[in-house]
């Protein structure tokens, strides 16, 4: 079997149990790229990897609006069930075929709080989605995917298998609209005058996820939500920015408010205290 088909039949397999967005990156593109340092790239945390397979899924822009709510941490904790399940099939699959092959799984730390103290992860799925052509990284440092926008969820798996790696996406995706700074409950993002990407106050942003926690409606999610990129928004016809940005202060004005209703609906039930927004 040549290396082509090869590709075409793991993609194939992975493909029959979930995933919806695949890419590979050989792992000469950290070095490439010198955007992650060296203790961070693939071969420094698993010497034999010569390829990542990144996998994704979709987050569901309609439950992902009515964050924050146990209806989003639902989605969110499937997701991630989903990831770590169809990375690990895969790695095996690999195995079994003769290619050696691990995981990592999709989130790197244990609880939100240590992730207020400790806000990096040793391996960036972000980073790895990038370099295997699945999206550009925008202003708040999610990667954008012209499918889902920021809506999806990665996870990636180390082979020794030398694999082509997919084209990089070199047009940026971001428009640079800033709606997630504007929208972020935290203010947790700086623009730049030297680059797209923000500058970003990553423990008030894991400090704010682990107040979410404890009210049991974790993640925040909301720069995610309101990002306009993305084929989805067509799919659910939701395309008014205007919603998102005046959200607040039509509640604080009318918690009853018609055009939000479903949206504080969900949000009162299933979780710990009376967030609205």
């Amino acid at each position: 079997m040549g290396i082509q088909d090869t590709r075409q039949q793991i993609e194939e397999y992975i493909r029959s149990q979930g995933a919806t967005l695949i890419g590979v990156a050989p792992v000469t593109r950290w070095a490439e790229y010198k955007e992650v340092e060296p203790d961070y790239r693939p071969e420094s945390i698993w010497p034999r990897a010569k390829s990542v397979i990144v996998l994704g899924v979709p987050v569901l822009l309609p439950i992902l609006e009515t964050t924050p709510s146990i209806h989003y941490t639902e989605l969110y904790e499937t997701s991630n069930r989903l990831l770590d399940q169809l990375a690990y099939r895969l790695s095996v699959h690999l195995n079994e075929q003769g290619h050696s092959a691990i995981f990592l799984p999709r989130d790197g730390y244990g609880d939100i709080r240590v992730l207020v103290e400790k806000p990096l992860a040793a391996f960036s799925h972000v980073f790895a989605a990038k370099y295997a052509g699945l999206g550009t990284i925008g202003f708040n440092h999610t990667l954008i995917n012209s499918r889902y926008g920021p809506r999806a969820r990665y996870v990636s798996v180390f082979t020794s298998l030398e694999l082509p790696g997919d084209p990089v996406q070199e047009k940026d995706l971001c428009i640079n609209c800033r709606l997630c700074q504007k929208v972020c409950p935290t203010q947790a993002f700086t623009p730049r005058e030297d680059r797209l990407i923000a500058d970003m106050d990553k423990k008030a942003c894991a400090g704010y996820h682990s107040v979410l926690r404890d009210e049991h409606r974790y993640p925040c999610g909301v720069c995610i939500k309101v990002c306009p990129v993305g084929e989805d928004r067509e799919l659910y016809q939701s395309k008014e920015n205007r919603r998102y940005l005046k959200e607040r202060e039509a509640l604080d004005k009318n918690s009853e408010d018609p055009e939000y209703r479903s949206w504080v609906h969900i949000r009162r039930h299933g979780s710990n205290g009376d967030r609205i927004y």
